[in-house]
């Protein structure tokens, strides 16, 4: 049970903390101190059903079709493993976030733009549906959904802290090399969860 809610809240974490438009336009509201809170609740709730979602959706694939869950498994080691090796190419040189604001948008415009940056981006089905989905079904019947409320705390803690420390954290993002720094851990991540799904 905790193995398994750590395990979410540890691959949901590596997963949403990078560099993206999403956590850009975040962190640029945090700098701004506007419309925050539905901002955060936007992105936090849309990972909340994506993810119950794709744990919902892989075990219905598995119950019907046991094979779906090996074929499923590979695509993930494959994914993970260029998530990885895209992070560690990344790091190679510094590239630093971009929060600069221009125009000011009203809240709608805001929580307009948090969904299309979420549900419009399509890694967000490849990362949050299908690979959380497949990793949580090892944990088995019970732990899967253990699994799933780790990432979806994960995914709170992580926007909460984004946009709320955005202040408070801006010299320190604003230097490409923290960038760096996080890009690599990021890549290291994604490469040993990797191998441990490679290996059942």
């Amino acid at each position: 049970m905790l193995a398994a809610l750590v395990a979410g809240l540890l691959t949901g974490l590596s997963l949403i903390v990078a560099i993206g438009a999403q956590n850009a336009f975040v962190l640029r509201q945090g700098l701004l101190r506007q419309y925050v809170g539905p901002v955060v609740a936007v992105c936090a709730a849309s990972d909340l059903v994506l993810i119950t979602g794709g744990v919902a959706g892989i075990g219905a694939i598995v119950q019907h079709a046991p094979t779906a869950l090996t074929v499923v498994r590979w695509l993930g080691v494959a994914f993970l493993a260029a998530y990885g090796v895209r992070s560690l190419w990344r790091a190679r040189r510094a590239e630093a976030l971009s929060a600069s604001s221009q125009t000011e948008p009203r809240l709608r415009g805001a929580l307009g733009q948090a969904v299309a940056l979420t549900w419009l981006n399509p890694h967000v089905y490849l990362d949050t549906v299908l690979l959380l989905g497949s990793i949580a079904a090892h944990h088995g019947p019970t732990g899967k959904w253990w699994f799933a409320a780790g990432a979806a705390a994960g995914s709170i803690v992580w926007f909460t802290g984004l946009g709320y420390g955005a202040r408070l954290a801006a010299p320190l993002l604003a230097r490409p090399r923290a960038w760096q720094v996080l890009d690599v851990l990021i890549g290291l991540t994604m490469l040993t969860i990797a191998s441990q799904l490679a290996r059942g």
